[in-house]
C-alpha cells in the first residue's frame, strides 16, 4: 500500500512539474522571450514523453503480471524489473502463486504416480453442468480393459458399456458389486466394482475402483496364510517358553554333584510334561498344516483335578519365576467328556494372560476353582491383574485383537472357538480390582 502511494506521489509530482513549466514558458512568450519560451515547452515535450512511458511500462508490466496470475502461466520472466521498488509486492504476488503452482504441479505428478502403479483399474469423473467428463483414468485401467485416455464420459460407454450402465442405472450413487467384463473379446471376467461420490471445492466427483476378483481371492488368501501363520507360531511359543523354563531346571539339577530323591522326581516329572506337550505341539502342527482349521474335538473321559494339574504342572516353573502365587481351591473329584489337550490348551492360553496381566502388579494372585451346577462344569481362573479396560471389553474374543506387542491376538479367540466346538462357552468379567474368566462344560 505504501509504493502504490509512493507512485501516485511521483505521478503527481511530474504533472505539478508539467504544469509549472507550461506556466513559465507563457510567461516567458508574454514577455517576448520566445526562444526561451521554446525552450521550455520543449521541455515540457521532454517530460510529458517522459510520464507518457513511465505510466505506459507501468501499466503493461501490471497487466502481463495479473494476466499471467490469472491464467496460471508462470513462464514470464521478470527479474529485470525485480529492482524496482514500485512493483515489489506485485512480483512477490507472483513468485508466492508460482511457487504454490510448482509445489501443486509436483504433488500431482507424485499422486498421479502413484495411481498409475497401482494393480486396480481408477477413473474418477468430475460433473461439469450436468454431465460427466473424466478427470483421471489411471494406466492400469486403460491398459487392462484396452481403453484410450478419453476425457468424456460418451466415448467412455462406447469402449465400456456394461460398466457404464451399471453406473447409470445407479444414478451415479455409491455402489459395491460384482460385474463381468468382456476383454479383447474373449471370456467375461469378473471384476469387484466399488464407487463412491464425493465432493470437494462445490465440484462433484465420483470415483470408481476396479478390481479383478481373481486379485481379491489371491490377496484374501495370503491374508488367511499369514492368520493361520499367526496361530501357528502363537500356540508354538505357548508350549515352548514353559518347556525351555522346564528345562532350565533340570540343567540346573544335572550339574549338582548328586541328585535327591525330590530332584530325581522332579527330572521326571519334567521329561514327561516335555513329552506330553511335544507330542501335542506335533499333534497341533500337523492338524493345522492338514486341516487349516482347528480340528475337531476327540472327546474322552478325564478327570477335571487331573486336567487341572497337567496345566499347572506347565505353568509353574514361569508361574516360581515370577514369584506368582497360585490357588487350587478345586476338592471335589468330577469327570468332563473333553478333548483333554484342546481344553488344557485353553486353560495353559488363559493361565498365560493371567501371568502377563501381573506383570505390573503389586499382589500377584491366582486362583482356579470350579462348581458343579444344573448339570454342568464351571472352571473359573481370576487373577489380581489390572483388569479389562471397558473400551476393549467387546474385543478381547476378537480375531488377531492384542493389546500386547509380542501378542499375535489369537489365543482368546482359538480358546474360545475351543470351548463351543465342546458345546461350552466362556465368559470374562472384571471387578473388586479382579479378572475371571469362567469355562462352562456339559457335565458327563
Amino acid at each position: 500500500m505504501f509504493k502504490t502511494f509512493q507512485t501516485y506521489k511521483l505521478l503527481f509530482i511530474r504533472l505539478i512539474l508539467i504544469v509549472a513549466a507550461i506556466e513559465l514558458s507563457i510567461y516567458f512568450f508574454k514577455d517576448g522571450l520566445v526562444f526561451t519560451g521554446v525552450f521550455v515547452l520543449f521541455i515540457v515535450f521532454l517530460m510529458i514523453r517522459e510520464m507518457f512511458f513511465y505510466v505506459r511500462n507501468f501499466v503493461l508490466i501490471y497487466n502481463k503480471t495479473i494476466s499471467s496470475i490469472l491464467q496460471n502461466d508462470f513462464s514470464s520472466d521478470f527479474s529485470k524489473h525485480k529492482f524496482n521498488t514500485n512493483y515489489s509486492d506485485l512480483f512477490l504476488l507472483y513468485d508466492t502463486l508460482k511457487s504454490k503452482q510448482n509445489e501443486q504441479i509436483s504433488k500431482d505428478i507424485i499422486y498421479r504416480s502413484i495411481l498409475n502403479n497401482i494393480e486396480t483399474g481408477i477413473i474418477i469423473l468430475q460433473k461439469q453442468d450436468n454431465d460427466w467428463n473424466i478427470f483421471l483414468m489411471n494406466d492400469y485401467f486403460s491398459t487392462h480393459f484396452n481403453v484410450p485416455k478419453v476425457s468424456k464420459w460418451k466415448y467412455l460407454k462406447n469402449q465400456l458399456p456394461s460398466l457404464c450402465e451399471i453406473i447409470e442405472q445407479d444414478n451415479f450413487q455409491e455402489i459395491k458389486t460384482s460385474i463381468e467384463i468382456s476383454l479383447n473379446e474373449q471370456n467375461n471376467q469378473t471384476f469387484v466394482l466399488q464407487a463412491s461420490r464425493t465432493e470437494i471445492f462445490e465440484q462433484d466427483y465420483f470415483i470408481v475402483l476396479l478390481d479383478s476378483i481373481q486379485n481379491v481371492v489371491e490377496k484374501k488368501e495370503k491374508e488367511a496364510w499369514v492368520n493361520l501363520m499367526k496361530v501357528i507360531s502363537h500356540e508354538l511359543l505357548n508350549s515352548i517358553t514353559p518347556i525351555r523354563s522346564i528345562c532350565q531346571n533340570l540343567q540346573d539339577l544335572v550339574e549338582q554333584d548328586s541328585l535327591s530323591d525330590e530332584d530325581l522326581e522332579d527330572v521326571k516329572n519334567s521329561v514327561t510334561t516335555m513329552l506330553r506337550r511335544s507330542d501335542h505341539l506335533q499333534k497341533f502342527v500337523e492338524g493345522y498344516r492338514k486341516l487349516a482349521m482347528l480340528p475337531s474335538p476327540k472327546k474322552e473321559k478325564i478327570e477335571l483335578q487331573h486336567l487341572i494339574d497337567n496345566c499347572l504342572q506347565v505353568m509353574n516353573p514361569l508361574f516360581k519365576e515370577k514369584n506368582i502365587e497360585v490357588s487350587n481351591n478345586i476338592t471335589f473329584k468330577r469327570f468332563i467328556n473333553i478333548d483333554s489337550q484342546q481344553v488344557e490348551q485353553v486353560l495353559i492360553n488363559l493361565l498365560t494372560n493371567s501371568f502377563h496381566a501381573l506383570k505390573d502388579s503389586l499382589q500377584k494372585q491366582i486362583l482356579i476353582s470350579a462348581e458343579a451346577k444344573e448339570n454342568r462344569i464351571f472352571i473359573k481362573i481370576t487373577d489380581t491383574g489390572n483388569g479389562i479396560e471397558k473400551e476393549i471389553e467387546n474385543k478381547i474374543f476378537l480375531p488377531f485383537f492384542t493389546t500386547r506387542p509380542e501378542g499375535a491376538g489369537i489365543g482368546l479367540t482359538l480358546s474360545k472357538n475351543i470351548i463351543e466346538a465342546h458345546g461350552g462357552y466362556i465368559s470374562h468379567k472384571s471387578e473388586d480390582g479382579k479378572t475371571t474368566f469362567e469355562i462352562s462344560f456339559i457335565e458327563d
